[in-house]
C-alpha cells in the first residue's frame, strides 16, 4: 500500500515514513501543500496523512480540493491536541480519521489499516478468498493453516489484489500501489514477481489463483 504524508515538520514526517516503511508500506513525503497537491495529482495512494498547520496552504482547503475533484482516497488529518474546531471542520469536509500530536506509531499504523479496509469495504482485517487466509497486520498469507513463503514485494501485490478482489486489476494500478516514485514504469519486475507469485500460490492452493485477463490486467479467482 502507498501512502503520502503531507507534513512540514520534516523530523516527524521522516520518523512516521521509517516506521511506516518497516510496516512494508511505501510512502512519499511532501513539506509543505503545494507539493502535496502535485504528489496527489501524479501518483495514486491508498491513504493520506494530512497536517492541517502548513506553510503555504491551508490543510483544510487541500483537503477540500480533494474531494471536490473527486479524489475519494482514505485522508487522515494530523492535529495538535488543541485543533478541535479544526479537526471537526475536517471531517465534516471528508476527512475518513484523525490523529493528535503527539500520537504512538503503533496507533497511526491501526487507523491507516481501518481506513483502507472501510475504503474497500472490508471490516476484518484477515482476507480470506477462498482456501488462502491474508493478514496485512502479520504480512503473512497461510493456507489450511500452513504459511505460504512469500517475499516482501510478492506479499504487496497479493495485498491489493485481494483488496480489489474480484476486480481485474491492471498492471499500472498494481505499479502505482505496490512501488515507490523510483520504479522505473519501463520495467519488467513487476511482472517477475507476478510470476513468482502465481507459482508459489499454485503449489499451496492446487490450482492457478492468479488469473490474467488479456489487456485488462490481473485478478484473483477461487477454485
Amino acid at each position: 500500500m502507498r501512502i503520502l504524508i503531507i507534513e512540514d515538520n520534516i523530523e516527524l514526517s521522516l520518523s512516521v515514513k521509517e516506521s511506516l516503511e518497516k510496516e512494508g508500506l511505501y510512502v512519499d513525503a511532501a513539506y509543505n501543500g503545494q507539493d502535496g497537491e502535485e504528489k496527489v495529482d501524479t501518483n495514486a495512494y491508498d491513504c493520506i496523512l494530512l497536517d492541517l498547520n502548513l506553510p503555504d496552504l491551508d490543510g483544510l482547503l487541500i483537503l477540500k480540493n480533494l474531494r471536490e475533484a473527486g479524489k475519494d482516497v482514505p485522508v487522515i488529518i494530523m492535529t495538535a491536541r488543541d485543533e478541535i474546531e479544526e479537526r471537526a471542520k475536517g471531517l465534516n469536509l471528508g476527512a475518513d480519521d484523525y490523529v493528535t500530536k503527539p500520537f504512538h506509531l503503533v496507533e497511526l499504523r491501526a487507523r491507516i489499516g481501518a481506513a483502507i479496509r472501510r475504503y474497500y469495504g472490508k471490516t476484518n482485517p484477515v482476507i480470506q478468498i477462498g482456501g488462502l487466509l491474508i493478514n496485512p497486520l502479520t504480512r503473512k498469507a497461510s493456507v489450511q493453516g500452513k504459511k505460504v513463503e512469500l517475499l516482501a514485494k510478492e506479499f504487496d501485490i497479493l495485498e491489493y489484489l485481494a483488496e480489489k478482489y474480484p476486480a481485474v486489476v491492471s498492471a499500472e494500478e498494481l505499479v502505482e500501489h505496490v512501488y515507490d516514485e523510483e520504479f522505473d514504469p519501463f520495467s519488467s519486475v513487476l511482472r517477475v514477481h507476478i510470476s513468482r507469485l502465481r507459482r508459489k500460490l499454485t503449489k499451496s492452493l492446487g490450482y492457478e489463483m492468479i488469473q490474467t485477463m488479456r489487456g485488462k490486467g490481473y485478478y484473483l479467482c477461487e477454485k
